[in-house]
């Protein structure tokens, strides 16, 4: 049986090569170029549309038991990125460009798979696919999945950072490093005394916003902020987020600074910069005012500017099993963050274990649950344990764990413990499959 998948983002190409390299036929479609959404630039899979930084690769996070995780199940994400990396300390970022270009090129080359670049606007619940349309699926698409499930879609808005050339950067006011030393120096930092870190807060606070859907509840995501609202919840909330200055010493003063705006190297040629944790969705002409403010950024010329947009997700709690299938429909699986999870990682997780489980209808096997204990399954599991009217989307953390018992107080003790059952429960689960 062929598997049908909607959606060429992460998710999607991810749910893909699992199919195939289980020796599934797999009809993949995605809809750019034909049809572009507001946050892309190109037609390759898997594109990264926010931030390059797939965050921590340290095992001592959640989001480094995540990468092994995937990595234990010959994930096509974590294969792209672990040859497209860029400096970053001790997080994983990549060049965005040939990530994506990796990840195109090993499903085009698949001889299991093929490409169709076309819309979908249709999902026949007696055929097996995988809806890994992302968080901008498009309106046509969104009422189909509305009308198979019988229930409006739950949306969030999202931001993207602004990307600045490294040329017009001044490097005669910015430092290189990472937090505490963290491996490389892999950040330029942007040091603010007292009183330009007030004057980016005011800037920030008063700047002209993008207008959001007129008739729609401006709703974000606590775990990706807009700049701008969290400079409106107090004075100090940068400086203790984003602008933190934890761990750096200006060499030009060998104090620490008040505070700090980190730029990421975006691209192997690291020809490109992102403000790190500067989402936002203020107008155009006002991020050129207001963040030419920062020291070193003067004359920053934006290569891409900051932008918002609609992410739209499902009621998961009320539709889904923990094996990502619909309750009603199960040969339909979503999967990546159409199902609530939010993330880079998160989402190709979701495409995986749907690709997974795709693979295993189309052979006429059953489908299987990713072990509660790990970070995948506890993932799948937080999609349908909470109730369906306060539902909302989460990151990879230690607290969708399950808890130990007895319980452990210290913190680092505790994560390390999680770590280890989390890694003996996948050996064992993948060892299965």
């Amino acid at each position: 049986m062929r598997v049908t998948i909607i959606g060429g983002g992460l998710a999607g190409s991810e749910a893909a090569w699992q199919c195939a390299e289980r020796g599934v036929e797999v009809a993949l479609y995605e809809m750019r170029p034909a049809v572009m959404t507001p946050a892309h630039r190109t037609d390759l899979l898997a594109e990264l549309v926010c931030s390059n930084s797939l965050k921590s690769n340290s095992m001592s996070t959640a989001s480094g038991l995540l990468k092994d995780e995937m990595r234990r199940l010959d994930s096509l994400v974590m294969r792209a990125a672990g040859s497209n990396t860029v400096p970053a300390g001790d997080a994983l970022a990549v060049d965005r460009d040939h990530f994506a270009a990796a990840v195109t090129d090993a499903l085009q080359g698949h001889p299991k798979v093929t490409i169709t670049r076309e819309e979908v606007s249709y999902i026949d619940p007696d055929r097996l696919t995988v809806v890994a349309s992302g968080p901008l699926t498009s309106d046509a698409l969104s009422s189909a999945i509305a009308s198979l499930t019988g229930e409006e879609h739950l949306y969030f808005y999202d931001a993207i950072a602004p990307t600045i050339d490294a040329e017009s950067i001044d490097y005669e006011k910015v430092f290189r490093a990472s937090r505490y030393g963290k491996g490389e120096e892999a950040y330029l930092n942007c040091p603010l005394d007292r009183e330009q870190y007030d004057a980016l807060c005011d800037g920030l606070v008063a700047a002209e916003k993008a207008p959001c859907r007129e008739w729609e509840e401006i709703k974000f995501f606590e775990g990706c902020l807009p700049i701008e609202e969290l400079a409106a919840r107090g004075r100090k909330t940068l400086a203790f987020g984003p602008l933190k200055p934890v761990g750096l010493t200006d060499p030009k003063t060998g104090k620490r600074p008040y505070a700090c705006v980190q730029l990421r190297q975006e691209n192997a040629e690291a020809t490109l910069y992102g403000l790190v944790g500067f989402q936002t969705r203020l107008r155009q002409p006002e991020q050129k005012r207001v963040f030419r403010a920062i020291p070193g950024l003067e004359n920053a010329e934006f290569v891409r500017y900051g932008a918002v947009h609609r992410n739209t997700y499902v009621n998961s709690p009320k539709l889904l099993l923990r094996t990502l299938q619909l309750r009603e429909h199960p040969l339909v699986l979503p999967a990546g963050q159409l199902t609530g999870v939010e993330g880079y990682l998160e989402s190709a997780s979701m495409g995986l274990l749907a690709g997974i489980n795709a693979a295993r209808l189309a052979t006429g096997r059953e489908p299987t649950e990713a072990p509660r204990e790990s970070m995948m399954g506890s993932l799948a599991s937080f999609l349908i344990e909470p109730e369906p009217r306060s539902f909302q989307p989460m990151n990879a953390n230690f607290a969708i764990l399950p808890p130990l018992f007895p319980r452990v107080h210290d913190k680092k003790e505790r994560h390390a413990r999680l770590i280890a059952r989390a890694q003996a429960a996948m050996t064992e689960w993948v060892r299965g499959l």
